[in-house]
């Protein structure tokens, strides 16, 4: 590796980091593939150019030093476009599962996991994950029940990803049945 590319190395580095990267950790990547020693100052001295170079350049991102390391993040104004991205993604299609538990929820809250899965019949562990990760539902207490299990009920994301203002906005349960799921005549 040549050294006056170790710039462009370390902001790959920095990049392709899910979480902030310290020096150290830069350090010991490069000083196994450098040809020649490297130093941590050095190592010091272009994270500080990386970070007036995008300082310059009026970009949307920006170097942060973030806890004890560095990572790029979209620059504070941006925050709007981004915050409507993540809806954009969170509004994706739920699976038939999740849409299933959510409605369960949404209908019996608060209510614990054991008593979801006791009316689906099935475990719940990885959609009540997904939902918590999407925010639709959030943990709202514990039971008064043995071993204290969590309550989940739906969160605010919830209603506005259902376009309601409350749970009461919600279709009844007596307004979902249908005439035309009976089986055989029907007298009077």
């Amino acid at each position: 590796m040549h050294f006056d590319k170790i710039q462009n190395f370390i902001e790959a580095l920095i990049f392709a980091s899910d979480k902030s990267i310290t020096e150290e950790e830069i350090f010991q990547v490069l000083s196994e593939i450098m040809d020649e020693p490297l130093k941590i100052e050095e190592i010091r001295e272009q994270i500080e150019g990386i970070g007036f170079k995008y300082k310059e350049l009026d970009l949307a991102i920006e170097l942060v030093h973030l806890n004890s390391g560095y990572q790029f993040l979209t620059k504070k104004n941006y925050h709007l476009v981004i915050n409507h991205l993540q809806i954009q993604r969170s509004r994706k299609k739920l699976s038939q599962a999740a849409l299933e538990t959510l409605s369960i929820i949404a209908y019996k809250q608060p209510i614990t996991k054991l008593e979801l899965e006791q009316i689906r019949g099935v475990n719940c562990d990885y959609t009540v994950q997904k939902l918590l990760e999407k925010e639709l539902i959030s943990i709202t207490g514990k039971a008064d029940t043995v071993g204290k299990p969590l309550l989940y009920s739906t969160s605010n994301i919830f209603m506005d990803y259902f376009g309601i203002n409350s749970t009461k906005d919600l279709p009844q349960i007596n307004d979902l049945k249908s005439e035309t799921n009976t089986i055989g005549e029907q007298t009077e």
